[in-house]
């Protein structure tokens, strides 16, 4: 009848093939990596609790801070607190720019905008990566699901404090954040401070001599 879609009827394999997209989008969408993680007993439960206890309001205060100057823009979540910090920064996408603008060329050239869970990985992936380049090392990052997972946010911000620091020695020129570094102060001197040097340290050694105790 004149009702019925002229595409009909399906071709063999049309709802088999539909099945499966839906089925593939459904496997690589956060809710199903979120919901086959087992949940947490016994001594990894004690463990996760011990981690989300080390995490610092007030460095959290002033990392969102540092990270909205340095990128221009605030962050979709302006309350405090690990679960929404960890919303923040999930996607990747603000470590991205973060990395990029420190660094004052780009260092990840192409940031994911997808929102499927492995384009979000990859961009934090990408972000660590980026960071190595930049000069941390492998003992000031987080792993992707400390992040992407929420497993240890405190590691997160002592990565992000330590791309501060390094931020810093490479002479970047805006806000500060982390612990400042310090560099090697070498000092030149001529022959003959040197020798100076060593005739003052020769009468102290000399004076030293025969000096008794009262």
């Amino acid at each position: 009848s004149s009702g019925i879609n002229a595409e009909w009827p399906l071709r063999p394999g049309d709802l088999l093939f539909s099945h499966r997209r839906i089925v593939l989008l459904y496997l690589l969408s956060d809710q199903f990596i979120m919901g086959t993680r087992a949940e947490k007993s016994g001594l990894s439960r004690d463990i996760q609790k011990k981690l989300e206890a080390k995490y610092d309001i007030e460095q959290e205060k002033q990392c969102r801070a540092w990270i909205e100057t340095v990128i221009g823009e605030e962050l979709e979540e302006q309350e405090v607190g690990m679960n929404n910090f960890q919303a923040c920064l999930k996607n990747g996408q603000v470590l991205c720019k973060l990395i990029n603008a420190l660094n004052g060329t780009p260092l990840v050239s192409k940031i994911n905008q997808q929102t499927m869970a492995f384009k979000q990985m990859e961009n934090i992936e990408k972000f660590l990566k980026a960071c190595k380049t930049f000069g941390l090392k492998d003992g000031d990052l987080f792993q992707t699901a400390d992040l992407y997972e929420c497993q240890n946010m405190s590691q997160v911000l002592t990565t992000l404090s330590a791309l501060g620091s390094v931020a810093s020695s490479h002479g970047y020129a805006g806000p500060s954040y982390g612990t400042k570094i310090s560099k090697a102060n070498k000092r030149e001197f001529t022959e003959d401070q040197l020798n100076q040097g060593k005739t003052i340290i020769g009468l102290q050694t000399g004076g030293a001599k025969g000096h008794v105790l009262s």
